[in-house]
């Protein structure tokens, strides 16, 4: 499930000023999937970006790699997870650099621009957007604004961008030495200037225009410049030396890293276990995390539901307190303040739990939403206290935004391990046939644990003293793969019992995929992954197949198969020798009116008949592959005088260790011995 940016684009002109007729000197672009992981990608571009155009010439321009390299990092940490909590939508991301002042032609300023592509957040037609009782903006754009210069809102029909510029780097040194000097005056809050602000609608707001005085912490409220027709922001509080502290790097950077370490869990129980030991000495004496479904938190509260929330952390700075608090807590779970879909993610006081660690506390408890859903309760404490600082309540409500779009990440990764897991048990048969004077072992890794994979094998009684076998790889992953499979194996084993040969299963085969089976895995995989493109038409899914029926008789076993563009069988006899068992032939689903043949042979005891993925014989170590050389036959023939199931975990013991890194493939292998 990384996150990844899916486009990027950079343009670098060295040389400084003077490499910039009348453009600009250095930029970059990405678009990031609108995901968990989407900030820490956002930190590592700008941050490569930066790097990078420090080493350009241009005036000032070593402040790039240094103070003002953090601060725009920060910043565009904040921007991208406003985006990904209010948003969910794929986020472009634009670094660049601009002129800072038309005054001072060699000074350049950093700008950040956040773009969503969320339709209620798009103007509607002038007019103006009904209040939501979650607010736009979290703490983190006040955040924001104590870094940057200046920062506003670009409204356009179907996208928001709201952009931060930090600067300016000049190439005189006092210039520089005020904006990002060791002496420098923190910045409180610089709002953008009147000409700057965006119309709705219009997308009028301009990032590189001049910037309004600087303001500093001396006490004084500042507002943002607001849109016409949207929320504005609430006045922000910037007076008190806590608050500078707060506000300052110290809690971006905390935010930062705390994004980084929940973003990667894929479990809901140790996101909450990491909340704890985030919060917990540092911020509060403890902490406790209760968990809520949809199910659980239907009908709470009036006896007409669910059993409520779920206790699923609770962290002390003093381990023998955990117990007794837990217990404590445990008897009178939160409840919340508002109905689900309006409730806010805001302190709100909670009971102090005095019979397990005494009287005397102050304790908070914040709503975990994402998405609009509520997750489930933050609750932190604090002895001592009648109340908790502004600058602590509002650095963890910005910690527990990050702990509940972690947790919805958590559960969306765990809900799509279960349906693959139910749709992979679909595709594959639920037992395997036990044939008279055959024994029979099967190795099937996929490479994603749980999800579909493109390999599949089966062995099935087909009536009339007949059997019969087949492994398949299908083109391609995923969904739209598990739809080819979902339709390949039930007609095998269909055309098998109404008694047609080998050949005549894969004329018919082939036909269906070139057929019906293609327009019907197109539309099943829409269904799976959304729409397609404009240039998305039908596509032809090719299935490699070995496909084989088996006859016992007295002595042996007849087998009749054919490959249809897969890895071809090989025959182990009792001595050692490894011939293979078939010719190759066209994939199935390729070529219309395509006829297939088959081959038969007798398998006499002590004989084994080794099929395989090319998950098995395209492993990877460097440039080689597994059966460079015919690996594979030297491997099987190393296996004489194994029985089946010690062959089948040889090979695959084999494959593994041929490289250092995992298999990058589906592997899938079956043996087939006569006893």
């Amino acid at each position: 499930m990384g996150v990844i940016p899916t486009q990027r684009e950079t343009v670098s002109r060295p040389g400084g000023a003077s490499a910039r007729p009348g453009g600009l000197p250095a930029r970059t672009r990405a678009t990031l999937a609108g995901g968990s992981h989407a900030p820490g990608a956002a930190r590592d571009l700008v941050h490569a970006a930066l790097t990078e155009w420090s080493g350009l010439g241009l005036p000032g321009g070593e402040h790039l790699a240094g103070r003002l390299a953090e601060d725009a990092v920060l910043v565009v940490s904040e921007l991208v997870t406003n985006a990904v909590v209010h948003a969910g939508t794929d986020i472009d991301l634009v670094c660049r650099l601009c002129l800072a002042d038309d005054d001072e032609p060699e000074a350049y300023a950093v700008v950040v621009e956040v773009s969503d592509h969320h339709p209620s957040r798009a103007p509607r037609d002038g007019t103006p957007e009904p209040p939501r009782d979650t607010p736009e903006y979290g703490r983190g754009l006040q955040l924001v604004a104590t870094l940057a210069e200046a920062w506003g809102v670009t409204y356009r029909r179907g996208r928001k961008t709201v952009w931060a510029r930090l600067g300016p780097i000049a190439e005189n040194t006092a210039n520089a030495g005020q904006a990002y000097g060791d002496d420098a005056p923190m910045t409180a809050y610089t709002t953008a200037p009147a000409e700057a602000a965006p119309t709705a609608g219009t997308g009028t707001a301009r990032p590189d225009a001049a910037p309004a005085a600087r303001t500093t912490s001396t006490g004084t409220d500042t507002v943002p410049a607001a849109t016409a027709g949207t929320d504005a922001p609430a006045r922000l509080p910037v007076s008190t030396p806590h608050a500078r502290d707060w506000l300052g790097r110290g809690a971006l950077s905390f935010l930062a890293e705390a994004s980084d370490l929940l973003a990667g869990q894929l479990d809901e129980d140790l996101v909450a276990a990491l909340t704890g030991q985030l919060l917990v000495p540092r911020l509060a004496d403890w902490c406790a995390v209760w968990l809520e479904d949809e199910l659980s938190a239907r009908g709470w509260g009036d006896g007409t539901g669910g059993p409520g929330p779920r206790l699923a952390r609770v962290c002390h700075g003093g381990e023998h307190h955990i117990e007794e608090l837990r217990r404590t807590l445990e008897k009178d779970p939160p409840h919340p303040s508002h109905p689900p879909d309006v409730a806010g993610s805001g302190p709100t006081p909670f009971p102090w739990p005095a019979e397990a660690l005494g009287p005397g506390g102050s304790a908070l408890a914040y709503r975990l939403i994402a998405g609009g859903r509520p997750l489930g309760t933050l609750v932190i404490g604090r002895a001592g206290l009648l109340r908790f600082p502004d600058e602590i309540t509002g650095l963890v409500e910005d910690l527990g935004r990050r702990v509940a779009l972690a947790i919805g990440a958590a559960r969306q990764y765990a809900r799509q391990v279960t349906i693959s897991a139910v749709l992979q048990r679909g595709l594959l048969p639920g037992a395997v046939a036990e044939i008279p004077g055959l024994r029979s072992a099967l190795v099937y890794e996929p490479r994603e644990q749980g999800g579909p994979s493109g390999d599949f094998y089966d062995l099935f009684p087909a009536g009339h003293g007949r059997w019969c076998f087949a492994v398949g790889d299908v083109q391609g992953k995923g969904p739209e793969a598990a739809v080819v499979i979902g339709l390949a194996r039930p007609w095998l084993r269909l055309l098998a019992r109404e008694g047609y040969g080998v050949p005549d299963v894969l004329d018919r085969l082939n036909q269906l995929l070139l057929d019906d089976a293609t327009e019907a895995a197109d539309a099943a995989a829409r269904a799976f992954v959304g729409p397609a493109g404009p240039a998305d038409g039908p596509q032809t899914r090719f299935l490699s197949l070995l496909y084989g029926e088996l006859v016992p008789f007295d002595g042996g076993v007849r087998c009749t198969l054919a490959s249809a563009g897969h890895p071809l069988p090989l025959l182990l006899g009792p001595d050692g020798t490894v011939t293979t068992a078939a010719h190759p032939q066209t994939l199935l689903g390729v070529v219309e009116d395509a006829t297939y043949t088959s081959e038969t042979l007798e398998l006499r005891p002590g004989d084994t008949l080794l099929c395989v993925t090319d998950g098995v014989t395209e492993r990877r170590s460097g440039p080689r592959q597994f059966d460079d050389g015919d690996g594979l036959a030297l491997a099987l023939a190393g296996c004489a005088g194994l029985d089946a199931d010690l062959i089948a975990e040889r090979v695959r013991d084999l494959v593994h260790a041929f490289g250092d890194d995992p298999p990058e493939d589906d592997l899938a292998l079956l043996v087939l011995q006569t006893e």
